[in-house]
Formats: C-alpha cells, sequence, structure tokens
C-alpha cells in the first residue's frame, strides 16, 4: 500500500494531501530511510513521523484499503513516542530577552 494512503486509513494523519505534503518533505522514514509519499508500505516496516515537536515510531501491524475510527489504531503498535524542545527565541537570534 501506498505510504499516504495507509497514514490516513490507519489515522496517523488526518488527510491523504497532507500526508502527501509531509512525506514528500521528507518527514517520514520507513525502516531508517527517508520515504516518498509514493514509498510501499508493507507488514512490519518501522515508520519514523517527525511533527513539528515530536517523532513518533510506530510498526505497521495491519494493511487495510479501509478502516473504521475505533480498529484504525490496530493496524500499528507504537514503538516510541518524544517530545523535541524548541529552541527559545533568545537562542536562535542571539538576543537576550529582559522581562
Amino acid at each position: 500500500m501506498r505510504l499516504d494512503k495507509y497514514l490516513k486509513v490507519s489515522r496517523l494523519v488526518k488527510r491523504r494531501t497532507l500526508a502527501k505534503e509531509v512525506a514528500d518533505k521528507g518527514r517520514i522514514e520507513i525502516n531508517g530511510k527517508i520515504a516518498k509519499s509514493s514509498s510501499t508500505v508493507k507488514l512490519g516496516d518501522e515508520l519514523t513521523l517527525y511533527y513539528g515537536n515530536k517523532i513518533l515510531k510506530v510498526r505497521v501491524t495491519d494493511i487495510k484499503d479501509s478502516t473504521k475510527k475505533q480498529d484504525a489504531a490496530y493496524m500499528y503498535e507504537i514503538i516510541s513516542e518524544e517530545r523535541i524542545e524548541r529552541p527559545s527565541l533568545d537562542e536562535i537570534t542571539g538576543i537576550e530577552i529582559f522581562e
């Protein structure tokens, strides 16, 4: 199954067009390699998704063409989920902010 369709059906991403955009920007990996929206997803693959300030790693456990909302979470298992601290404004600009 195509990566963008899998992300939409599993509800890891809300819309297929958004899944396509995210994948084509290099923010999704399959088994450690940057994936495009047309990449094929297979059972057992590990996906890494880079959302804003979050990294989500999942393992593909099921592939379906369509599913109900409550069953979508059974299409993958979460391996890890971590938040990334964003640098503060003064770290980015080098300007001290006085409060």
